[in-house]
């Protein structure tokens, strides 16, 4: 376990926006500070972090740029993420270790409904449209979390209950997020063997705008709590 994230296997760990970012910075060393947007930022020995900005492209190019350039062996995403309506879903300040990350909304809109790339030949990942981490990453990242769980990667965030339910349905996924399939997938393209994980601390449920639940300043102070815990685990 010790030497899945050390000094000779180091660790990139990817956050969206720059609350997301300074939430880890917190966590890691709170005397650093972004200097240049989109470069990799050293917080230890064995990690550094990089704000990607929002979306699945900003993540994509970000982290694609980031593994040309250094030599990691461990790309995370993490952040906050909107829980969805599942029969057990998770509390606002629930923190989740993805089992795996799936693009939602890659497809076509069809009058029978969504059609995944998957289905089209067009499958983003060889598993198809969701990555399944590595097994010994996912299990370091639980036994740093609450739950785990799949969680997927959105372009467009659900405030529409139907919107939610949708994503639901298409991924079994149970809180969305903007980047982590993207992340992967990017890191994947550049080093077939590095591990991937995406970290997750619910902020807010989703579905009809006007009715959702927020606690966005709580899921930041989780999240620095919770990527604190990794250190003490490596």
């Amino acid at each position: 376990m010790h030497a899945l994230i050390s000094e000779s296997n180091r660790a990139l760990i990817a956050l969206a926006a720059p609350r997301e970012l300074a939430a880890a910075l917190t966590a890691f060393d709170p005397r650093a500070h972004e200097t240049t947007p989109h470069e990799p930022i050293t917080v230890h020995p064995a990690i550094d972090l990089v704000r990607t900005g929002v979306g699945k492209s900003c993540a994509a190019a970000t982290v694609a740029r980031c593994c040309a350039l250094h030599p990691y062996t461990t790309v995370i995403s993490a952040g906050i993420a909107g829980a969805l309506p599942v029969e057990l879903a998770p509390r606002i300040g629930v923190s989740i270790a993805a089992t795996r990350s799936a693009f939602a909304d890659e497809g076509v809109g069809a009058p029978t409904g969504f059609v995944p790339l998957s289905d089209m030949g067009f499958a983003p990942f060889d598993t198809g449209d969701s990555i399944h981490h590595d097994p010994d990453l996912l299990e370091l990242l639980a036994s740093i979390t609450d739950t785990t769980g799949p969680i997927a990667t959105v372009s467009w965030c659900s405030g529409d209950d139907g919107c939610a339910k949708g994503v639901v349905q298409r991924t079994n996924a149970i809180a969305e997020a903007m980047e982590g399939a993207s992340c992967a997938l990017a890191a994947k393209r550049a080093h077939p063997d590095i591990r991937t994980g995406e970290l997750r601390v619910i902020s807010n449920t989703t579905g009809n705008r006007d009715t959702q639940r927020w606690d966005l300043d709580g899921a930041l102070s989780n999240l620095t709590d919770v990527l604190g815990r990794i250190i003490a685990s490596i």
